[in-house]
């Protein structure tokens, strides 16, 4: 499909309602998942369909203690692309918030990117299937289903219907958070019930005492049921600083 080169400012179709972008005035690295330690581009949107208690990204969808003035804008597609583009960076990470509220205004977005030569992450909770025109070479779906334990409604954080759209799509790795072998269990039923692979598993915690504690609870079990397992590389390096 062509790339549409005529977006503009003005045409609503084509904006997006962004939290932050950074990676490219002050370079950072894809902290989780397969893609750890990759330099890397970071588009996070603004607005998220679940309310999990332990979110370290509230800023993208907690009005009751966030301004969505201040901490959103506006941005167009063919803005977004300019700025990626203006970096040598492969990698973009598209994450939020849940980005694929707004994926019908991303195909364009995404489309460029890989015109560019960019790779695509998506960091996407599992709620939300991805329409086809985003199920392309160069786009991978690092799909993060929220456990009880982080403070999420399972009935609404685990749609399986979704997750198994996720799996036939040969595009997404299962990422959880964890921060204790109960989880590891859960994990496990999850990924039986929907044949969920691979699974990666990801320590919680927001500072580095609390992510090395955690991941020393887990690495033998994560290790006995030959999961993969990933850090937090930017909360290690930045302390969890915004923007890095």
């Amino acid at each position: 499909m062509p790339i549409n080169t005529d977006l503009t400012a003005t045409d609503n179709a084509f904006w997006l309602i962004v939290a932050e972008c950074f990676g490219v005035e002050m370079p950072t690295f894809q902290g989780e998942g397969p893609s750890c330690g990759r330099p890397a581009l970071f588009i996070r949107l603004s607005r998220c369909n679940l309310t999990c208690i332990k979110c370290d990204t509230k800023y993208t969808w907690d009005w009751s203690k966030y301004d969505p003035h201040k901490e959103s804008t506006k941005k167009t597609v063919a803005e977004l692309a300019a700025w990626a583009t203006s970096s040598p960076v492969e990698l973009v990470v598209i994450t939020g918030g849940e980005p694929l509220l707004q994926q019908a205004r991303l195909v364009p977005l995404v489309e460029a990117l890989l015109a560019a030569g960019k790779r695509v992450e998506f960091e996407t909770n599992g709620t939300i299937a991805p329409v086809p025109k985003l199920l392309v070479d160069g786009v991978r779906f690092n799909v993060s289903p929220k456990l009880a334990s982080f403070g999420a409604e399972e009935a609404k954080s685990v749609v399986p219907a979704v997750l198994e759209a996720f799996v036939a799509s040969g595009r997404a790795v299962f990422k959880f958070v964890a921060s204790s072998v109960a989880d590891l269990n859960r994990i496990a039923e999850l990924a039986d019930a929907h044949q969920l692979t691979p699974v990666w598993v990801m320590p919680e915690g927001t500072t580095a005492d609390a992510i090395t504690a955690t991941t020393r609870a887990l690495a033998d079990a994560v290790a006995a049921r030959r999961w993969h397992f990933t850090t937090r590389l930017h909360v290690l390096a930045f302390t969890d600083a915004r923007g890095r």
